[in-house]
This record gives structure tokens, sequence and C-alpha cells, in this order.
């Protein structure tokens, strides 16, 4: 089933079901089970997976695939690391973008989408000092009737009988390919030519109930967007609550 997956990735595990593939991945790493470098655990069937901020994302069984990667880190400077979400935004936008037409680009800091709509979720976790779980919710076979939102897509939506095993490979393929950029510089470029947040007028939820409405302008050295409103703000992920069009 995943047989080009299999040739990027040194472990494929696919599970039935399970309520988190990065929790699984978390809690396997942590008790000294062995996971290499571009390891992967997947279901089609994730009952308590869970987004940014602890919000939680569930899609009927068979809808989406939940995928969880796991990147050993210890040659990426500390700094560095909050590019990580973002370079896995990229990879998973350039391998759906193989199979859909029309723009498929990053949402600043953890979508990805498919023309406006969401199509992915990302979500990074710290398994240990050297270890980063990266896990992505990819919308596969939803319908229309199935969407948690309006703003939601799938690639059934938009028209393509998805080749998971081939999306998956991509997917891989490129995380790697940006994971060992980032560890020797920058990645500044490449993220900034897939976030589709750059140029657009957007509101950003910060917390406490404070609002910001500005331009997306750019981003900084650190992942950070930089909004110009009064003055510019350049924000982190944990900075904000919600990010919306303006």
């Amino acid at each position: 089933m995943w047989s080009f997956a299999e040739e990027v990735s040194p472990r494929v595990v696919e599970v039935a079901h399970t309520g988190s593939t990065n929790a699984d991945l978390v809690d396997r790493i942590r008790a000294g089970e062995s996971w290499p470098h571009l390891g992967v655990l997947l279901t089609r069937d994730q009952r308590g997976g869970r987004g940014r901020l602890d919000r939680q994302w569930t899609t009927p069984a068979g809808t989406a695939l939940a995928v969880s990667v796991v990147l050993r880190v210890g040659r990426i400077p500390a700094e560095r690391r909050g590019w990580i979400p973002l370079v896995a935004g990229v990879a998973m936008a350039d391998a759906a973008g193989a199979q859909l037409s029309g723009r498929v680009g990053v949402k600043w800091p953890n979508d990805v989408l498919a023309g406006e709509r969401k199509l992915c979720g990302i979500l990074a976790e710290v398994a240990d000092a050297d270890t980063v779980i990266v896990g992505s919710g990819v919308n596969t076979r939803m319908t229309a009737s199935q969407r948690p939102v309006d703003t939601a897509t799938s690639f059934a939506i938009e028209g393509v009988d998805v080749d998971e095993d081939r999306l998956l490979a991509e997917y891989l393929r490129r995380l790697g390919e940006l994971v060992a950029q980032l560890e020797g510089g920058s990645v500044h470029e490449v993220v900034r030519d897939a976030c589709v947040t750059i140029g657009r007028a957007v509101t950003a939820h910060l917390p406490g109930g404070v609002t910001l409405v500005g331009t997306a302008v750019d981003l900084d050295e650190d992942g950070r967007l930089v909004i110009e409103a009064d003055t510019r703000h350049a924000l982190a992920a944990a900075d904000v609550v919600h990010l919306r069009p303006a």
C-alpha cells in the first residue's frame, strides 16, 4: 500500500485507528522505542486529534489521513527550529499541489490551503531535546457535507481521487529536503514564496481579546509574521489565537 512512501521513509507504520498519531509517537519515543529520522506513524481513523493551542481536530473515519513524522533535529540550531512547522507546510503544499490544480500554499503559521480553503493542518511537538514530531491532518475523501466548517476542503471536494501513497512519498521527500536545508542555513525565501498570507489584509486575534488589523508584509528571520499596522509588529505563532482575513 505504501510502496512509494517506503522508498523515502525507513519506517512506515499504519494503525487501524488511534486517538492521536502525534501523541502515540511522542509516547513511544519517550518510552525508548527506536524511530529513525523520517519514520512515519499514520492512520485514516484518528479519533482524538489536536491542533494548535490544543484545539480538537476530528474527522469521520476514512475521510482524512493523519500522518506523524519523526524529525531528528539535533543538528538544527535551537533558534531555527521555529521554522519546522512552516517547512512541513511547504512540503505538504508541494506534495498536494502535484495532484491538485490551482494554487496550494501555506497560511501562516500552520495550515495548508487549496485556493482559499483549508486542506491540511500541521502540528509540531517536541519529543525530546533532539526530536520533533510533525503531525499533519490532510483531508482526502471528505465530502462537502462532512466538512467541520465551510472554510475546509478536501481532495474529493476539489474533484481529485487522491493517490495517498504518492502524496505521502512526495511529502516525506520534500520534508527531508527542507529539514536538511534548515540544518545548513535559512529557509526564509522558500517559505515566504509559499506563504499565501503575505500581502493580505489580516486581523490577528491576540491573547486577552486584543486584535491587530493590518497587512501581512513579510516573515522575519525567525519565521514570525510581520504585520504593518500603525507600526510594524512581528508575531510568533504563540502570540496569535486566530489569524483571519481582515
